[in-house]
């Protein structure tokens, strides 16, 4: 890149080809000038890395931030599969590389939010390092959202299991409910719904 002033970059995109941000990261990494980054809408997988080289990172406050694992198609044998499973995980660690620098946070409390797929809204962002600013005003009284998929489905599987056990130490005679589906349907429901997710 050319030229020595300052310079604002809007993000508003799902990310990606993880090369291709890392080379834009590079090139605004390298800038002379001041390069501010102002995401207003989203900044998620490729795009957060990308957000990442701001000296100062703004977010709208209805904007939001999502970081996951980089993933990728591949085929053949066992070893193919292996040798791709191994450039992931090069590939990951490069990408908390740009998240380290900007947030300080530990590489293992950033790989499992990775794992997790976080999504962040932009005061979540900004606690957690990833974001300087939000933009504008913003009601401190309400609640900041961060969100984490794994969390959500353990979660709910928790609770279904816990049904199923109180179901269970129900006395006999007690009335069945008939609005109910039963918790194994419900299970390969979910499960149905997590390979389909994947």
């Amino acid at each position: 890149m050319s030229g020595d002033g300052n310079i604002t970059v809007w993000i508003n995109s799902p990310g990606g080809d993880c090369v291709a941000a890392a080379q834009i990261y590079n090139m605004l990494k390298e800038y002379s000038g001041d390069v501010t980054i102002k995401i207003d809408g989203l900044a998620a997988s490729a795009a957060s890395v990308i957000a990442m080289a701001g000296d100062k990172v703004v977010m709208s406050p209805v904007a939001m931030m999502m970081i996951h694992n980089p993933s990728t198609v591949a085929f053949g044998d066992r070893v193919d599969m292996q040798k791709a499973m191994a450039m992931l995980d090069e590939v990951k660690e490069s990408i908390i590389n740009a998240y380290e620098i900007k947030t300080g946070m530990s590489r293992t409390k950033l790989a499992h939010m990775m794992d997790a797929e976080t999504w962040m809204d932009a005061r979540s962002a900004v606690d957690l390092g990833f974001a300087d600013d939000v933009d504008g005003k913003v009601d401190e009284d309400l609640p900041k959202m961060t969100f984490s998929e794994t969390t959500v489905m353990n979660s709910l599987m928790d609770k279904i299991a816990k049904r199923c056990r109180i179901k269970q130490a129900a006395p006999k005679d007690e009335p069945k409910p008939t609005n109910t589906v039963l918790a194994a349907n419900l299970d390969e429901r979910l499960n149905l719904m997590k390979t389909w997710r994947d």
